[in-house]
Order: C-alpha cells, then structure tokens, then sequence
C-alpha cells in the first residue's frame, strides 16, 4: 500500500526506549529518604495516589512525578519533612530530566524498514520540553513524517492524528506499550492497536487486553512489527 494511504504511529517511553526504569530508581531513592516516616509499602501507596490526584494539575512526565513525591512527603511528615530531603527530592527530579535516552532493542532498525512505504509518526505524552528534549537525543527525529506531542491519549487524540494526515482509520496503527494509553485507544478511533509489552509500565497505564477486538494484536517486540504491518497493510 501507497505510503500517503497507510501510517504507524509509535509511543516513545518504553516503546522506543528506556524510561520507566529512571521513575522507579527515582522512586527507590525517595523510599530510602522518607524511611525514618513511612514503610515502603504505605509509602508506595500514598505517593501513587499523589500522581493520580494530580495528573489533572500537573499532566505527565518528570515535573508531575517530582511535586508529587514532595506532596506526598509533607504528608506522610505531617509537613515535618527536613528541607534538606525536599533538597534532595528536587535534585532527583532534575537528575531525571537529564538521564540519557537509550534505544530498545529493534526501534530504529523497525522505524527505518518501515519508513520507505509507510508514514511514521510519533504520539506521545509527557512535558512538552523533556520529550523534545529525548526525541533529538535519540537520533531518530528525521525518520518520523509528524510529531504528535500531547497532554493525554484518547480516542480523539488518533482521530485527530489520523485526520490530519489525511489517512482513514483502518489503515492507521498504534505500537505501545500501554493498552490504556496507546493501544485502547486507538483502537476506539478506529485503528489498529499493537501492544509491545514492556517489563516495567506504571501502574497507572495497566488495563484489560481488548483481545476480542478484531484489531488488536500483540507482539513480543518490535522485531516482529515489520512482519505484522505486511499482513495487515
């Protein structure tokens, strides 16, 4: 199929390369910090329950993570919390907005055998900065035909993608690692919804596989991606 007809369109954190890792290193820091004020477990909890509080406020990304782990400190310290830990929450979340971006395996080989018939475009979510900011480090940035960063995926997220690049629906494919966020979906607009699994995905993006949807379907990485998008297109 013509390439002006048929689109994939990749995630990028932990689709294309690495990023949950830094956010449960972060993590493992913060637990370590707060250890004299609350067991991990407990910690664990309230600290999740902090992002989801503030995903409205804040979006995605490092600059969310980081308030709320502050947050969530003041609260389990009943605003006791030394400032010298606030220092060092901060400086956590600084050091992760400058971790170095690092390819899964088979991303740039896949993106470039499939970018000579087909249009590549990126989808993604996050602060705005930090993903410009992994995008142009990660050396792919000229392969893709369009660069779709927002603030959440949903069905009218890949509608809106889908029309703008003047492709129908049903020839237009999302590969994720989140089938609430990349996979669902883009399958509720109409596309396909290629489930990557990740080994480490945030709790947050974790929902039922829609396996008896007739366009879903789930490979074990991006090395089988060519093969499939040549029996689908």
């Amino acid at each position: 199929m013509a390439k002006n007809r048929t689109m994939i369109c990749f995630d990028a954190d932990d689709t294309l390369w690495h990023n949950e890792r830094f956010f449960r290193l972060t993590q493992a820091h913060f637990t370590a910090l707060l250890a004299d004020f609350a067991d991990p477990d407990h910690l664990s909890e309230r600290l999740l329950a902090a992002e989801m509080r503030n995903l409205g406020k804040y979006g995605f990304g490092i600059k969310g993570f980081t308030l709320s782990m502050i947050e969530c400190a003041l609260e389990v310290t009943n605003d006791k919390v030394p400032g010298r830990v606030i220092r060092e929450i901060v400086a956590a979340g600084q050091e992760m907005l400058r971790h170095p971006v690092e390819l899964l395996a088979h991303a740039e080989t896949t993106i470039n055998t499939l970018a000579p018939d087909h249009k590549i475009l990126l989808i993604t979510k996050g602060d705005l900065l930090d993903q410009e900011r992994k995008l142009a480090a990660s050396g792919l940035g000229d392969v893709f035909d369009g660069v779709e960063i927002v603030s959440d995926k949903t069905p009218k997220t890949y509608i809106d993608a889908f029309a703008k690049h003047n492709i129908k629906p049903q020839n237009a494919m999302m590969v994720g690692n989140s089938l609430k966020s990349d996979v669902i979906p883009a399958i509720k607009a109409g596309g396909w919804g290629i489930y990557v699994p990740h080994g480490q995905t945030w709790a947050l993006e974790h929902a039922p596989a829609p396996e008896q949807a007739p366009m879903y379907r789930e490979i074990p990485s991006l090395a089988s991606l060519a093969d499939l998008v040549a029996r689908v297109f």
